[in-house]
């Protein structure tokens, strides 16, 4: 006997996109067009979820201050767009690995090869969750693109079991799910392609999360103005970018100065900053960047 599948015809993403009807038809830079011009959708989705991206961060950043995590979760497409934002995160910011956690269904396998039918399951993120040991203080974002998944909608009432913060993203219009403290909802709606969720919907949930951790960590003190300074310089282009950016702040350093001055500082750019910056000694300069809770504005305007 065939189980009973629940129809989300409803669901936006899931209907027929206007100008798509001939897509098998057309050549492809008529394809690549109509998904550039359909693309306009992604921009206005996360523009108009601001408010609401903005008061996640916001409700976030006190969370992750008092040692919780930021846990994503997903299947497919969101999945593994939530595994590649939190594994972005250490490079970009020098954060702890565990501060940003990304989990999809399926486990590590399914980021290289599909595995659809785990998002069936209501209680699949159970093992996960007891994995990284996900307990109150922790923040679990949901990612569904539909926001019917059912490995996501278990994994918010499983969460919330254990304490954490909930909330979860969408591209499609729904209600507030239960055992969810927030929603965020980007309305990209239909796909050329219907229901391939990896192309508006995907694009726009990747500016979301990377809005997300990018706002998040600013606000912890990651970055000074718009310069990465909390970063380990360890290969060449980060050495270049790091001694460029030293420059700029100490414009009377030389390229070769700047370049030693690093390595003084144990190739750690806020710390090799607040040296020259305040005449410090490395372990100086690193007790006076935690007393400043790594606010390098603190420290030196």
């Amino acid at each position: 006997m065939t189980r009973a599948v629940p129809d989300r015809g409803h669901v936006r993403t899931e209907q027929e996109h206007p100008e798509s009807a001939d897509l098998d038809q057309l050549e492809p830079e008529a394809i690549v067009r109509l998904m550039a011009r359909d693309h306009r959708a992604v921009l206005r989705s996360v523009e108009s979820a601001a408010a609401s991206i903005g008061a996640f961060v916001s409700e976030l950043v006190p969370r992750l201050q008092a040692g919780g995590r930021l846990v994503y979760g997903g299947a497919g497409t969101s999945g593994r767009l939530g595994v590649l934002d939190a594994s972005e995160c250490p490079p970009t910011f020098q954060s702890d690995p565990s501060t940003v956690v990304g989990l999809i269904a399926g486990g590590d396998a399914a980021l290289r090869r599909s595995s659809e039918r785990r998002e069936d399951e209501w209680d699949g993120a159970s093992a996960d969750f007891e994995s990284i040991g996900l307990r109150a203080g922790d923040t679990f974002l949901g990612i569904a693109a539909g926001g019917t998944t059912p490995w996501v909608l278990g994994g918010l009432r499983l969460a919330k079991q254990r304490g954490a913060a909930t909330a979860m993203l969408v591209c499609a219009p729904r209600d507030v799910p239960e055992h969810c403290d927030r929603l965020i909802s980007l309305d990209t709606g239909p796909e050329i392609l219907i229901g391939s969720t990896r192309l508006k919907a995907g694009s726009a949930t990747k500016l979301a999360l990377n809005a997300i951790t990018t706002a998040t960590f600013v606000r912890l003190g990651k970055t000074h103005g718009a310069f990465m300074v909390d970063v380990a310089a360890t290969n060449d282009k980060l050495i270049d970018r790091a001694a460029r950016t030293l420059r700029r702040f100490c414009p009377a350093l030389s390229r070769d100065q700047a370049l030693v001055a690093l390595e003084s500082a144990g190739m750690r750019l806020k710390t090799a900053i607040a040296m020259q910056r305040c005449g410090l000694s490395r372990d100086e300069a690193d007790r006076r960047l935690a007393q400043a809770h790594g606010s390098l504005r603190a420290l030196i305007g």
